[in-house]
């Protein structure tokens, strides 16, 4: 092969051969993903729901179709006949190139395996706890080494270049001062990442816990390196810095399970008979989809002026079923007591004197 390449070198043009070099790396780089793409989608169809297969092609189709023609054309160099300054400027340029698309590969790679993680650790099960555990540090373990590459792919192609080389020497004899100056101004970012890794191996709030924040309901729905974006009801994002959660205090209604006690006031004339109301209550409980069958209370649990608090108690799987709960059994009761206990709604009395009795 090398044989018939060095023939073929010797008789064709300079600028021929050189643009053929390119033309052949990228269309045997074309093929090999013509070959190779197609059987990974035919093993991915023949899988079930989740597939590596799948995974890989979603995430490498477009990296694969520069990254292979470059390490193609980075093995042809030598038969190339670029004259010496464009052969330098070449090889440097193709250099950066294979740095940069490898450290795409490489987020690709850890990206593919965290897609193996979500299957593998599925929130959508009912009680998951562990699996949002685990995907809250997921996520923040990647974005770090996502970032690491990033900065190490960016060193090396600085440092490949001999100025940038001149300039770090010159930067490390200031290094002291330097280090100072850097260090009082990244006291922020780097107090923000600290928090992320105690958040992500302390967990106080992890991946779709249910908070409440700032006086507002939601879920976290992502928790980056410096700030963590909550869900909340109406579609509103809440963005706070990620210290947040380490130095001021909050709701988690999912800390330990996400279980949670539903409750409904009523307040109601104190006529009203408390047991046909908790019998009611048990009615309209039993075979109820939301209700978890563990708590089901009904209690007067406060006297006012005018008034008596009468507080439905009842448990759910989550706090979001919880809700749907509270509302139903809510306008269920008012309708109750509307029909059958009129008289019983909350009133205010007036006694009316005839004019006699008032002298």
């Amino acid at each position: 092969m090398a044989d018939i390449f060095i023939r073929l070198s010797e008789t064709w043009p300079a600028w021929l051969w050189n643009i053929a070099l390119i033309l052949f790396s990228f269309l045997v780089g074309i093929l090999i993903k013509m070959i190779f793409i197609p059987l990974l989608r035919r093993q991915a169809i023949e899988q079930s729901s989740y597939s590596l297969f799948r995974s890989f092609i979603r995430r490498f189709n477009r990296v694969l179709s520069i990254f292979i023609p470059l390490v193609i054309f980075n093995s042809l160099l030598p038969f190339s006949h670029f004259n010496t300054t464009t052969l330098r400027v070449v090889s440097r340029l193709n250099e950066i190139l294979l740095v940069a698309f490898f450290a795409v590969a490489l987020i690709q790679a850890i990206k593919v395996f965290e897609d193996y993680l979500y299957h593998r650790f599925d929130v959508n099960k009912e009680n998951n706890l562990r699996e949002r555990k685990v995907r809250t540090q997921i996520v923040f373990i990647r974005k770090v080494v996502v970032t690491i590459i990033i900065l190490v792919s960016l060193a090396i192609i600085l440092l490949s270049f001999e100025s940038m080389q001149k300039i770090g020497a010159g930067l490390l004899t200031g290094v002291g001062v330097g280090g100072i100056i850097i260090g009082f101004a990244a006291q922020k970012s780097l107090g923000n990442l600290l928090a992320g890794f105690q958040i992500a191996f302390t967990q106080p709030i992890r991946m779709d816990d249910v908070l409440v924040v700032e006086g507002e309901w939601g879920r976290v729905e992502e928790i980056n390196l410096t700030y963590v974006v909550v869900n909340i009801w109406d579609k509103r994002r809440l963005v706070l810095p990620i210290t947040y959660f380490i130095e001021k205090p909050f709701q988690n209604w999912t800390r330990t399970t996400a279980e949670i006690l539903g409750t409904v006031f009523i307040y109601t004339d104190f006529t009203i008979p408390v047991q046909q109301l908790r019998e009611k209550l048990t009615a309209l409980l039993t075979g109820h989809p939301l209700w978890d069958g563990q708590v089901n209370v009904l209690q007067v649990t406060d006297f006012k002026e005018q008034t008596m608090e009468i507080r439905c108690l009842m448990s759910c799987r989550n706090s979001g079923q919880a809700f749907d709960l509270r509302c139903y059994i809510r306008e269920k009761m008012i309708e109750y007591i509307r029909t059958n206990f009129p008289d019983a709604l909350s009133k205010t009395r007036i006694e009316y004197l005839p004019a006699a009795e008032k002298t």
